[in-house]
């Protein structure tokens, strides 16, 4: 017996609107800067992600409110999530990377695993890079401090990870991992913030 609450659905609800937001933000700053490819890739991901964070809190709500008990939907959410963040990862190295003037075709059909781990590693390097490409542009614009505040929210989101791929029967680590979740996506949506308020859309990368 899982010990979800319609209080711990809903509140699992802000952090997904909160990176949707700052997601939406560096969308919007970063298009005229990207290749089609490379926005392509980084939009891709990032709303893979906005949808599996949204439908693991769905299921959470339908079994709270006892409608169904669709494991489906919570099964899908580390594998979407970590490809999410690898399609939005190559999506800023590219930016980063390749002369933007030109399609990237970096868009690969991940193969099937059965196991976790490369899912794992598709969130590390995915999130890695999303992280050291932002980082990159906080150091340009004269934002250093910006960097301490992306290496907590990478930490916590890691975390976040980890813990929502366990299936959590007791309400104690769920909301361990949704206190990790809350805080990593808002501080994802802070840079995005800053990051604006600093001049992104202004900045030249090249």
């Amino acid at each position: 017996m899982k010990e979800y609450s319609v209080l711990m659905s809903l509140v699992d609800m802000i952090p997904v609107g909160m990176f949707a937001v700052g997601a939406i933000m560096l969308q919007r700053d970063l298009y005229n800067k990207m290749s089609k490819g490379a926005f392509a890739l980084f939009a891709a991901g990032t709303i893979d992600i906005i949808g599996a964070g949204f439908l693991k809190a769905l299921y959470k709500l339908f079994y709270a409110l006892g409608i169904c008990d669709f494991e489906v939907l919570s099964k899908m959410f580390f594998p979407t999530m970590s490809i999410g963040f690898l399609l939005a990862g190559l999506g800023v190295l590219a930016l980063l990377c390749h002369k933007q003037g030109e399609t990237a075709a970096l868009s690969v059909v991940p193969p099937l695993f059965a196991g976790t781990f490369i899912f794992v590693a598709f969130m590390v390097l995915g999130l890695g890079a999303i992280y050291v490409g932002l980082g990159s542009m906080a150091v340009k614009l004269k934002k250093k401090w910006l960097i301490a505040t992306m290496v907590l929210g990478f930490f916590c989101m890691l975390c976040m990870g980890y813990l929502s791929s366990k299936d959590f029967d007791k309400a104690f680590m769920n909301w361990v991992a949704e206190g990790m979740n809350f805080a990593g996506q808002g501080l994802f949506l802070f840079n995005a913030v800053m990051l604006r308020k600093a001049g992104l859309e202004k900045l030249k990368l090249r």
